[in-house]
């Protein structure tokens, strides 16, 4: 079968752009920064649960990025590469808030939790709105609390999975996981997600 040339000519563009990174071109860097700062911050900011240290952390993805790009095997797509770091970088910095702040986390603030309210479907099941007086805003909330209440492990693989569309094989990329895992795992954060929104519904109500 003959290779989609506008497959392969993307792994041309990548392969070029990886060696001017390597070669600490910065115009190379700017560009990288460019193609991925939002999807990266977005991410970021849906696993900490906090801007501040959020834009902290989506800055270090980046610098680790450049530094480590020499390092890359191609194994994986470059994007695949860099969302490991950053959740790595969440991991640990989760981590390092649940020991020293554990009250560190906030709501988040904006409309990151609305890709995961509007695929509710899938993400949150049939979660009945219970009149109509519960504004959609005020669902997004709720799904905004209720993913930070998620044990992480699952909360990153839900994210990967209904926010950024990876692949189960991309995820397990991502996150060193079989595929057998990964999928368990957002099947059980899709559970909990859709138990902790529909108590939080009811509460609403009360």
């Amino acid at each position: 079968m003959a290779e989609d040339p506008f497959v392969a000519a993307s792994r041309d563009d990548e392969a070029r752009l990886i060696e001017r990174l390597v070669a600490h071109d910065e115009r190379a860097f700017y560009s990288l920064v460019r193609a991925y700062e939002r999807r990266v911050f977005a991410l970021v900011l849906r696993m900490v649960g906090d801007r501040a240290e959020a834009e902290d952390l989506a800055q270090e993805v980046f610098v680790q990025v450049f530094r480590s790009v020499a390092l890359f095997r191609g194994d994986s797509k470059l994007s695949t590469w860099i969302f490991r770091i950053a959740v790595n970088l969440c991991k640990n910095r989760n981590k390092y808030l649940r020991i020293h702040r554990a009250d560190a986390q906030q709501p988040l603030e904006g409309d990151e939790g609305s890709a995961l309210v509007q695929n509710g479907a899938s993400t949150t099941g049939q979660v009945a709105r219970p009149d109509e007086m519960m504004a959609g805003r005020q669902v997004e909330q709720i799904v905004q609390r209720a993913i930070l209440e998620l044990e992480p492990s699952f909360r990153e693989c839900l994210l990967l999975r209904d926010v950024e569309d990876m692949s189960y094989e991309e995820i397990a990329s991502v996150t060193g996981l079989p595929e057998g895992t990964v999928k368990s795992r957002i099947h059980r954060a899709r559970a909990q997600l859709r138990d902790i929104v529909e108590g939080a519904l009811g509460e609403k109500i009360k």
